[in-house]
């Protein structure tokens, strides 16, 4: 009987620590479960805390945002693998916990010097598998934060306003994956080719990357 009582006490922990717990939300997220949105959230600010080289931390920088959109846009098979990337690094405290006090629990949960000793402990690791999971995560990671618009503006990398002419070709092909029946411009679009004049460094950037963007 003792046998039944220990399989439901490990059933009801397994269930508490992967679903439980986790807060909803501030919007919706079309791929990314609610576990997550908060693992996300505490490995970017983990790998990109406040106060670094770059002013917007990893959890301004709205990692779970760009993971969400760059789900939507993977290979099913692709999409799956990614789950479970962060499933394990989130759960795998129980086989290596962090340092400290109740460092078995999930990742999520931990204080921030605990998350960075955790991922420190993928990245140096002997084993091989563990340092390419974390350069898996890492990817993620550093893809979503070098996206955000304030980062970009600090590196002088966010991209300018560019007014694209519209020639001949517009008026009679769509834009890629388009049909044609979107076509909606006429001749009386038509604008006058570009003249070749460089833009100027302080040219308007692409209205997203504008500091009143977000």
């Amino acid at each position: 009987m003792w046998i039944w009582f220990l399989a439901a006490a490990v059933l009801g922990y397994a269930v508490s620590r992967v679903a439980l717990g986790y807060p909803r939300p501030t919007r919706r997220f079309d791929s990314l479960l609610r576990s997550e949105v908060t693992f996300l959230a505490a490995a970017a600010e983990a790998t990109f805390p406040a106060g670094g080289e770059l002013p917007p931390s990893g959890l301004e920088a709205d990692v779970p945002g760009y993971t969400d959109q760059l789900l939507m846009a993977s290979h099913p098979r692709m999409r799956l693998l990614i789950h479970l990337l962060f499933f394990l690094v989130e759960h795998a405290t129980l086989f290596f916990p962090a340092p400290g006090r109740r460092g078995w629990r999930r990742f999520s949960a931990l204080d921030a010097d605990q998350r960075a000793a955790v991922l420190e402990g993928w990245r140096t690791s002997r084993l091989f598998s563990r340092r390419l999971v974390f350069a898996s995560l890492r990817a993620i990671l550093t893809m979503g934060y070098f996206a955000f618009p304030t980062v970009l503006r600090q590196l002088g990398l966010a991209p300018y306003e560019i007014r694209i002419p519209i020639c001949e070709a517009d008026l009679w092909y769509p834009r890629i994956g388009a049909s044609r029946s979107s076509l909606r411009l006429s001749r009386a679009d038509l604008t006058p080719p570009s003249d070749g004049t460089p833009i100027p460094l302080d040219a308007p950037l692409h209205p997203a990357y504008r500091k009143d963007a977000r």
